[in-house]
């Protein structure tokens, strides 16, 4: 289990893989082909339908119980609400799409093969190498969710994605419910002491959030709810 500081061991926000509605999938293609005809910036392209369905097939994808298009969409509106501390927030959208693109609870190097899937598909979109340059620098910044100072492009997705943490207790549970179904393949034992170094490794950030606005509203709930997931895994594994 690899130790970066993604919210789960190894990896990153919100409601079970059965929300996928088609209601909701039909809205995600909306937005993306608004973010996409942004960041174009009046370039022609390709029509932005099948890399939103690809895309969209790939939040779907049956190993995945947290990391679904409900997290997507979750991520795209705290983005939206964000909007206003980021440089260039066509990327930062473009970012959150891309940024569990690849998603194998298995392996380890999932948010660099989500930057490469950016890389590919977005210049045959249309999409300016600048902009999709960033888009894959942001995508690599969630291994860690510690972006530089004045990095405001970051610390909005970042904040965007570690908003889960601030969760009330239901929706905290339901998250920590669902990171553990998608590591249902490791043993408990193995599950709690990787989980607890992942948490321990978000509480010692000097900051979860670095917007205004999440330093506010979430910092102090969501190093609650990480404590006590921590001391919960604790006592699990003494019981």
């Amino acid at each position: 289990m690899t130790d970066h500081h993604s919210p789960h061991p190894p990896h990153g926000s919100d409601s079970s893989g059965s929300s996928g509605s088609s209601g909701t999938e039909a809205g995600l293609r909306d937005r993306w082909h608004d973010t996409l005809v942004a960041a174009r910036a009046g370039a022609a392209g390709p029509d932005p339908l099948p890399y939103a369905e690809n895309l969209l097939a790939r939040w779907a994808e049956p190993q995945r119980r947290y990391h679904t298009t409900a997290h997507l969409s979750t991520v795209l509106d705290r983005v939206d609400a964000l909007a206003g501390h980021a440089d260039d927030v066509h990327a930062v959208r473009l970012a959150a799409w891309f940024h569990d693109a690849v998603y194998r609870p298995d392996r380890s190097e999932n948010e660099e093969r989500s930057a490469a899937l950016a890389e590919r598909a977005l210049p045959e979109a249309g999409v300016p190498d600048a902009v999709t340059e960033e888009v894959a620098r942001l995508v690599r910044l969630t291994v860690t969710h510690d972006p530089a100072d004045g990095d405001r492009n970051g610390e909005v997705l970042c904040d965007a994605d570690l908003a889960i943490l601030a969760g009330g207790p239901q929706e905290y549970g339901a998250y920590a419910a669902q990171v553990r179904e998608e590591y249902g393949f490791v043993p408990d034992e193995a599950f709690r002491a990787g989980r607890a170094a992942v948490l321990r490794q978000l509480l010692d950030l000097p900051r979860l959030f670095r917007t205004p606005y999440g330093a506010a509203e979430w910092e102090a709930r969501a190093r609650h709810n990480l404590a006590t997931e921590l001391e919960l895994l604790a006592s699990s594994g003494t019981g």
